[in-house]
């Protein structure tokens, strides 16, 4: 019965032109059959008279036949669905009426009008009336145009769209009724449909109506061709159907999720707030300005200036879009410093943490903002402002600033409006405020990079130095890239650059942490392999107590400031001979410019990061003559405009060390600017030493046999050494003492070779070397000890004094200033 359907006979005509009719008795058998009967069902009449007609039909509709038929004898009648059988079995949907009859000799009949529903079957037969129904009654706007696109008929529906009643459009053509429409696109379908047949289903205009002249509307439309008896067209009917709020739903959804891709693309406040401003138009609004509060833009918590005894609150205008050139003519730049009025809605708002919304500004109230550019005060109808929205940027229960909304030509702003701007506002308050919370965290941890990194390099004489940094931009944040430029005793300097893997305060301490223990292991002047070791010790011990060690891969704790992970490189460079000893943990080989300016790198073995296990360390020993510039740099030097290989960073930087100026400090510059983006996205440092040679008048240096008696010859051969270079004789008498305790204790405590040195450069260095392994220790000797005072006297006599290992011993060395500058 899946198929059965009835119909009430009065409700429904029946088309009996095509009917097949034949006439049952009432107890269902058949008594008449005709030859449309058999043309239907394939039975003739021999077998169909006699025959139940309900074994002519499938079982469900059979079972139908007992119930229809006590309807008929009660008078009633029924029309429906149902299926006939084939007399070769196959069924045959048809069209049923039955209703009671009588017969020849006036007994009582059941006549029964078949109608095939099968494919070119016309089935059910409309009446006017109910096409009428179906057509004018319609809810969905219909229209009928004639081969010339002249309206002849409509219908209400239409109406509501404009262009008055169906009577007054009768020849008019769709630009007629619509001026405002884009006909041409409209009647562009109609012609191709009728020149092709072509149906067009789901043609949606948007544009602007004559029912709705300030607000952009969006219809769907269909076209469909009529055609005659022959297939010639006629016309073209077609169907309006309003989607406008489906469109506004799509834009609104389109809106949101253009800000969720173009706003906070940056850590800029600024930026950030103009991103706002520039996704709100035209999408929402023709001019929209974002106004923050002062100390938003600085970083710290916002706080509303007090309003208490001020006519005015000041602002800061962050952002501003404007779909029209002259609109305002009295815009704010961006960064400037914008006041409202304290009884003005921008005022309200901020204060209130609300949302304000006027459909319709007075023209001749002045503007809410004072300060204008020129001075003077310009009403709303000046400005060609006429509907305003202000919504307070909030973020985790705090406002910000402002976003005002205005527009000119579209239709004033709605509640729905509101909605989409105070949903487009909180999303982009918490991008301003993680930028603004960013902004503070950044320049904290600047403040504390810069206060950790070398304010000015030290003045010595052994390289002529110059170094350049550059922070990483806002969304990678603050790395922990430092270098610096250690003194040494015997006029040597150590260069060192590193890099702490993370950003942020905590790598930016990390940093100060490994720096700090740098000018330590300097200090005591251990070689670069052993400063190494001891800062990956120092690397490995800091994580184990940290907790964070365990499992390390070497990426190094990023956001914890943890140092394991980090690069550093390590020279010594001795301008006494032009020796320069380097080691490497994880860090990029020196570049070298010889003095000719050929460009070549140092065959440097590269030791594992700090922190995370491997291989000892090792230094090299190189050569460099005098005039040769020794370049140091972090990985982020080389990390732009190529492939990410190692040998295509080398060669872009030896291109650029090539062509590099004679002065340093630009030249340095120049090459951070030449492979460096302005805003990389990891931090790069570069630190570049030209080295110089000490003259071989200012060094002397004598070989002396280890007997006690060479103490005097060696305090003689000083003293005439300080008169020929000059000094006054209060250098003389503490240079005696300095050469006797030290040239006197290498003999008493050591065995091998003793050598004695003077190197007088800024400072008066007296070296002596013997080739003891073990470090002297200074004691405070008792009243009564004949011995013990010799290092407790150069200690008391040099500004400076230490001790530091070589391959053949060990070097004692004091060193005192000179009062006499060096000629």
């Amino acid at each position: 019965m899946g198929r059965h359907k009835e119909q009430g006979g009065a409700r429904q005509g029946f088309d009996v032109a095509d009917a097949a009719p034949l006439l049952l008795d009432p107890h269902g058998l058949v008594s008449g059959w005709t030859a449309h009967a058999e043309r239907l069902l394939g039975h003739g009449a021999a077998e169909a008279v006699g025959r139940k007609f309900a074994d002519l039909l499938e079982a469900g509709d059979a079972e139908r036949m007992e119930d229809l038929l006590h309807r008929c004898s009660a008078g009633g009648d029924w029309t429906g669905l149902m299926t006939a059988l084939h007399r070769d079995g196959h069924p045959v949907p048809v069209s049923v009426r039955v209703a009671p009859a009588t017969a020849p000799q006036g007994r009582p009949a059941v006549l029964v009008l078949l109608s095939e529903l099968g494919d070119g079957a016309r089935g059910w037969d409309m009446s006017r009336g109910v096409l009428e129904q179906i057509v004018v009654g319609n809810p969905i706007g219909i229209a009928i145009v004639d081969p010339e696109l002249r309206y002849v008929w409509s219908n209400a529906a239409l109406e509501r769209w404009g262009g008055g009643p169906g009577r007054s459009r009768l020849g008019l053509r769709v630009a007629d009724v619509q001026p405002g429409m884009d006909s041409e696109a409209v009647e562009e379908r109609m012609r191709h449909v009728l020149e092709t047949g072509e149906q067009v289903v789901g043609y949606e205009y948007v544009g602007r109506v004559r029912s709705a002249p300030l607000r952009e509307t969006a219809q769907m439309l269909s076209f469909t061709r009529i055609e005659d008896d022959r297939g010639d067209p006629m016309g073209v009917y077609y169907t309006v159907v309003d989607v406008t709020d489906r469109h506004r739903a799509r834009q609104r959804l389109a809106l949101l999720d253009r800000a969720g891709q173009y706003i906070g693309r940056t850590l800029d406040v600024m930026t950030t707030a103009q991103e706002l401003a520039d996704v709100a138009v035209p999408g929402l609004a023709d001019f929209v300005t974002v106004d923050l509060l002062e100390t938003v833009l600085r970083g710290a918590e916002p706080v509303p200036e007090p309003l208490a005894g001020s006519e005015r609150v000041p602002l800061r205008r962050a952002g501003h879009r404007s779909l029209y050139e002259d609109l305002p003519r009295t815009a704010v730049d961006s960064g400037a410093v914008v006041s409202y009025l304290t009884d003005s809605p921008p005022v309200w708002c901020l204060t209130t943490g609300e949302s304000w919304r006027q459909e319709q500004l007075d023209p001749l109230a002045v503007e809410w903002a004072a300060g204008a550019p020129d001075g003077r005060e310009s009403t709303f109808l000046e400005l060609g402002l006429q509907s305003v929205m202000i919504v307070p940027i909030r973020a985790r229960g705090v406002t910000l600033g402002l976003t005002t909304f205005f527009r000119r030509r579209q239709s004033p702003f709605d509640p729905d409006d509101l909605h989409l701007a105070e949903d487009l506002v909180s999303r982009a308050a918490v991008c301003v405020d993680n930028a603004r919370r960013y902004t503070r965290e950044r320049d904290a941890a600047l403040v504390l990079q810069r206060s950790l990194l070398p304010r000015r390099l030290p003045d010595q004489d052994a390289v002529e130095v110059a170094a350049c940094y550059r922070p990483a931009d806002e969304l990678t944040g603050l790395g922990g890239d430092w270098y610096d430029v250690i003194p040494l005793a015997a006029a040597r300097v150590a260069l060192v650059v590193g890099e702490v893997p993370g950003h942020g305060i905590d790598a930016a301490a990390a940093m100060g942490r490994l720096r700090t223990a740098v000018r330590t292991l300097a200090a005591i002047d251990l070689p670069p392999e052993e400063v190494l070791a001891h800062l990956d010790d120092l690397a490995s011990r800091s994580a184990r107590d940290d907790g964070d060690g365990e499992g390390d891969d070497g990426g190094g704790g990023g956001g914890g400031g943890s140092s394991v992970g980090s690069a550093c490189v390590y020279v010594v460079y001795d301008p006494a001979d032009g020796r320069c000893t380097m080691a490497a943990a994880g860090h990029p080989a020196p570049a070298v410019v010889a003095p000719d300016g050929t460009v070549g790198f140092v065959d440097l073995p590269q030791g594992p990061p700090l922190g995370v296990g491997g291989p000892p360390f090792e230094a090299v020993e190189v050569s460099l003559a005098e005039g040769s510039t020794l370049v140091l740099h972090t990985d982020g030097l080389l990390a732009y405009g190529g492939d990410g290989v190692e040998e295509s960073g080398r060669e872009r930087l030896r291109r650029a060390l090539e062509g590099m100026a004679r002065e340093l400090g630009p030249s340095c510059q120049a090459v951070v600017d030449a492979l460096v983006p302005a805003h990389p996205e990891d931090d790069v440092a570069l630190l570049m030493a030209r080295t110089r040679r000490l003259a071989s008048e200012q060094i002397a240096a004598w070989e002396l046999s280890p007997d006690p008696a060479v103490v005097a010859d060696a305090r003689r051969t000083a003293q005439d050494q300080l008169s020929r270079w000059g000094l006054d004789e209060e250098v003389k008498f503490t240079t005696e003492l300095l050469v006797s305790e030290l040239v006197t204790n290498a003999i008493r405590h050591a065995s091998g070779r003793v050598r004695l040195r003077l190197i007088r450069e800024r400072t008066l260095v007296c070296e002596v070397l013997d080739g003891g392994a073990s470090a002297p220790h200074l004691r405070h000797p008792r009243a009564m000890d004949e011995g013990g005072r010799g290092l407790l006297l150069v200690s008391q006599l040099a500004e400076r004094w230490g001790t530091r290992f070589v391959p053949d011993g060990k070097i004692i060395w004091a060193e005192q200033p000179l009062t006499t500058p060096p000629e």
